[in-house]
């Protein structure tokens, strides 16, 4: 049995595929598909024997322009992989069809994904409800619709590889200011401030961030904390992430890092998605204001003056989630 399990967004959304994949994997050969922007993830689950990159012009943004060659490319590529059947994990917006007639052109026989829209011949097995229980539920409902399941004693939660261990010495806490939707991150200013006051509080700070991200980092750890911007891996930030206490992140890929690595979440959640489905799949305090008016708007840039939701949050108050976690590992 091969399976392709489609994951097409970012490393986040690639974690939360994990135990739809175990259960994938524990009935054969597991080919993830997945975009450059989730390759890392990807690259770190259990259960994936093979990762195939793409990225899609319906799911990546900014996104690619679509041209035939490449699709005919895709479908070249999927058809030479002999899948047995494809599983397409999506968010509750997302449409899975595009990608099910492509796998269909490339004449993979049976193809699961849980679908809003009639599906017509495209779908094998269609899931017609979208309840809102966190992603990684979702995810695994569709590989249970196509028979998969859980091996014994895989308890669901998310995992990784076994991470390299990191040389940073605890005990630590790790703060991550960056976040890849704009609306999503605590303002810079703020994140160095709960730096200072986490540092005041007897903590260590480690400051995290992407290659990208250098400027961000220097500004939060400033004089109190230690910046690691753009010095690790996705991999050896998974490492990092597991010696910590605690990790202060918003909703982006390292709070689902955190938790599949066992190191409880501050989560500073703005509500442009909903909680339920996106908080971190683990132990955390969730901050910020889940009813502010950018409710489920799905903006990626804050359309709140000031952006309230978040910039509320004080730093005392991330000490105080920070105190309440330490200690609460998985």
């Amino acid at each position: 049995m091969r399976t392709i399990v489609a994951r097409l967004d970012s490393d986040g959304d690639v974690l939360l595929a994990g135990p739809a994949v175990r259960a994938a994997a524990h009935a054969g050969e597991v080919v993830l598909l997945c975009g450059h922007a989730g390759a890392q993830a990807a690259e770190l689950l259990p259960g994936v024997d093979r990762v195939v990159r793409w990225d899609c012009p319906w799911i990546t943004a900014p996104a690619p322009e679509v041209r035939a060659p490449d699709v005919e490319g895709v479908v070249a590529l999927l058809k030479g992989i002999r899948a047995d059947v494809a599983l397409i994990l999506t968010s509750f917006h997302q449409s899975p069809l595009p990608l099910a007639l492509l796998l269909r052109l490339a004449g993979v026989p049976r193809i699961v994904a849980r679908s809003t829209d009639y599906p017509g011949s495209l779908l094998d097995v269609r899931l017609r409800d979208d309840p809102d229980l966190p992603e990684a539920e979702r995810a695994l409902e569709v590989a249970r619709a196509a028979g998969f399941e859980l091996p014994p004693g895989d308890d669901g939660r998310l995992a990784v590889k076994t991470p390299p261990e990191s040389t940073e010495v605890g005990p630590y806490v790790v703060l991550h200011p960056g976040a890849s939707v704009p609306a999503r991150a605590w303002s810079p200013d703020r994140c160095a401030q709960a730096v200072a006051a986490l540092t005041a509080a007897g903590h260590r700070v480690l400051v995290t961030g992407g290659p990208g991200e250098t400027e961000l980092t220097r500004h939060v750890a400033g004089e109190h904390g230690v910046d690691l911007g753009g010095r690790t891996t996705f991999a050896e930030l998974a490492g990092l992430l597991a010696g910590a206490d605690a990790v202060v992140v918003g909703n982006t890929g390292p709070a689902h890092l955190a938790a599949a690595v066992g190191t409880p979440v501050v989560s500073l959640f703005s509500p442009v998605v909903p909680a339920a489905r996106w908080a971190p799949h683990g132990p955390h305090v969730l901050l910020g204001d889940q009813h502010a008016p950018c409710r489920g708007s799905r903006a990626r840039e804050c359309p709140v003056a000031g952006h309230p939701c978040l910039d509320r949050v004080t730093p005392d108050r991330v000490v105080a989630a920070v105190t309440d976690l330490v200690g609460v590992r998985t």
